[in-house]
């Protein structure tokens, strides 16, 4: 985007763009004087840095403007996305704790109900050892399941939110899958179900075998 401004004898042509804004944050488009969408009359040559002043001075008559230049301008940008990603991190750190807790009740009521099996499959040689890894295995399938869920609804809705934004506004939308971040997610989903199956097959281990088997 150009930006140009001309005041008294001087004209200024912004190489690099200029955001002007007036009252309750609402872009102006244009300006006595002031153009954001074509150059006409300019001449080149003249700095950032006058040309950002030059343009200042004749906004300051529509009120309380902020004059930005690109850098700026995608500095501020950057700060409410960084905003918005923090939030939304913070979110998932809550779905992945009440994801745990579900796990984890999930596999202690399973134990409860299957003691009587638990107990057949000690009482015919099975070992603590692996009792236990039976039972942290399955919580890391049913996190699996979850996250792989979770995975794909998420990359659909992110496609739809983009294609319903298409033409919305002037910047381009473009869907991309940030496969880094997708695999630490899976990673994170497969630790949270493996950290939540550790109390339950420590308690479907220490069943005692005589009791487990004669339960009805």
């Amino acid at each position: 985007m150009t930006a140009t401004a001309t005041t008294t004898r001087t004209a200024a042509r912004v190489a690099d763009a200029v955001k002007v804004h007036g009252a309750g944050d609402t872009a102006v488009r244009a300006l006595d004087g002031v153009t954001l969408d074509f150059p006409a009359g300019f001449r080149a040559g003249v700095s950032t840095a006058d040309g950002e002043a030059a343009v200042q001075k004749v906004a300051d008559r529509y009120g309380n403007p902020e004059v930005q230049t690109r850098d700026e301008y995608a500095e501020s940008s950057a700060g409410g996305i960084d905003m918005m990603l923090t939030l939304v991190y913070a979110l998932l750190t809550l779905a992945v704790l009440i994801a745990l807790l579900g796990i984890a009740n999930t596999l202690t009521l399973a134990v409860h109900e299957r003691t009587r099996e638990l107990g057949l499959l000690r009482a015919v040689g099975q070992t603590r050892a692996r009792l236990r890894a039976m039972v942290r295995w399955e919580s890391v399938l049913v996190a699996a399941f979850g996250t792989a869920g979770g995975l794909a609804l998420g990359a659909f809705l992110g496609w739809v939110l983009v294609e319903a934004s298409d033409g919305t506004s002037d910047t381009a939308f473009a869907f991309a899958v940030p496969p880094v971040q997708l695999a630490v997610v899976a990673l994170v989903g497969l630790a949270a179900g493996a950290l939540a199956g550790l109390r339950p097959a420590r308690r479907a281990a220490r069943l005692d075998v005589l009791r487990a088997v004669a339960t009805e």
